[in-house]
């Protein structure tokens, strides 16, 4: 099996799991230099989306990090700019796309193989055995890495001009 590479967004947000940031919350803080909140402000605006919203094993926690952090550098605040809603909800399809494409699904437990809908609220520890069993840590880098060329390939610079003007 080939050993997979991934960017320095990658690298990193997969380290903040290791350090106990949940899936989402890793790929937002390795982003974090695109925001002006603080780490702490950051983790605790998305804890709710780990483990696929509060382990409802729904929509992956890596993927709505990564949605989360292509509204911060894209998306549109004017509840009446329908143009700027359909460009952002074009990309985030496009982002998912990308995910879905790689894994096969955006949703928690079908990533992970689960058949209940939902599981209980503790999380479990994390050990060597929970990293080797879990999908999770690879998971997180496909979204940041996915992230990361796509803002390589559509540069935010200008998307950020047209906010201030």
């Amino acid at each position: 099996m080939e050993e997979v590479k991934y960017g320095v967004r990658a690298e990193r947000a997969m380290e903040l799991f290791k350090e106990g940031y949940n899936c989402t919350q890793s790929v937002v803080l390795a982003f974090s230099d695109y925001y002006k909140e603080s780490t702490e402000d950051l983790a605790a605006m998305v804890c709710s989306f780990g483990g696929g919203m509060g382990r409802l094993r729904e929509v992956c926690g890596a993927v709505s990090g990564m949605l989360f952090v292509a509204g911060r550098i894209y998306g549109y605040s004017d509840p009446k700019a329908k143009e700027k809603k359909a460009e952002h909800y074009a990309r985030v399809q496009e982002l998912a796309r990308r995910f879905r494409e790689k894994n096969g699904a955006i949703v928690c437990r079908e990533l992970l193989g689960l058949t209940e809908k939902v599981s209980t609220p503790v999380p479990e520890e994390r050990t060597q055995e929970y990293y080797k069993k879990r999908p999770c840590m690879a998971l997180i880098g496909d979204a940041a890495e996915i992230l990361e060329q796509y803002i390589a390939e559509n540069s935010p610079e200008s998307e950020v001009e047209e906010k201030t003007e």
